[in-house]
């Protein structure tokens, strides 16, 4: 008789196995590794995130299958794994931003808004009878003091601090690629471009205008904007 792949230590979430593995942590890590590719990528004045679209519907409205969402104006996400779990979790984020503006007179920092996620997460792999959040995020943004920020976070609850970064099914191909070509210096139409040429390493067919989304925060103007399927055409003319 065959033994389960977690050999019963993955029936709860708060039970390690005798090697120190929480196997319903590392189930949810392999959720964010079949999930579509998400990009991040910073420079001195603004941060813009790429994400790959998968199965484009021509009856399928938008609503509802958005991989980049806003938690303020000036801090934006990126995901990759489930969708529903990264709602509830920006969900708790859009919250908290709120509460600091409330209690503190100003726009929480993009550091804070990563620890509050990951707190979350963290709680959801110590409690029985629920599941980790099988998604990990791209948080970036401007931070109150005017310096762009990038966070990664993971379904364990840690996290980690990049100047770009890519995640999900296609980041064995991007990250290579990006460490090639990403420069802390470059231009913010330059990263526009690269985050462009990212996504099409990583797609499997041809990349159009309907195969990517990308949204972008700039100091000069405090807000996530996604850009247009004309202003995606032009990118993609000019590669």
């Amino acid at each position: 008789m065959f033994s389960r792949t977690g050999d019963g230590y993955d029936q709860s979430v708060s039970m390690f196995s005798p090697d120190g593995r929480l196997f319903q942590v590392e189930y949810a890590i392999e959720a964010v590794r079949r999930g579509t590719t998400a990009i991040a990528m910073r420079n001195a004045d603004s941060v813009i995130f790429a994400i790959e679209k998968k199965g484009n519907n021509p009856l399928q409205e938008r609503l509802g299958s958005e991989k980049i969402f806003k938690i303020d104006n000036h801090i934006g996400v990126a995901i990759a794994g489930l969708t529903a779990d990264a709602r509830a979790l920006i969900d708790q984020a859009r919250i908290q931003a709120q509460i600091n503006i409330l209690n503190y007179d100003e726009k929480i920092s993009v550091v804070d808004v990563t620890r509050e996620i990951c707190d979350q997460a963290q709680q959801y792999t110590q409690i029985g009878g629920r599941r980790p959040y099988g998604v990990s995020l791209l948080i970036g943004g401007i931070d109150p003091k005017g310096e762009p920020q990038i966070y990664m976070t993971d379904p364990s609850g840690a996290y980690w601090g990049y100047f770009c970064c890519a995640i999900g099914s296609g980041q064995q191909n991007a990250r290579p690629f990006l460490e090639e070509n990403y420069k802390t210096n470059m231009k913010f139409e330059d990263m526009l471009k690269l985050a462009t040429k990212t996504v099409k390493q990583v797609l499997e067919s041809d990349i159009t205008e309907e195969s990517f989304d990308i949204a972008y925060i700039r100091k000069e103007k405090l807000d996530l904007i996604t850009l247009s399927t004309e202003e995606k055409q032009k990118l993609l003319k000019e590669m």
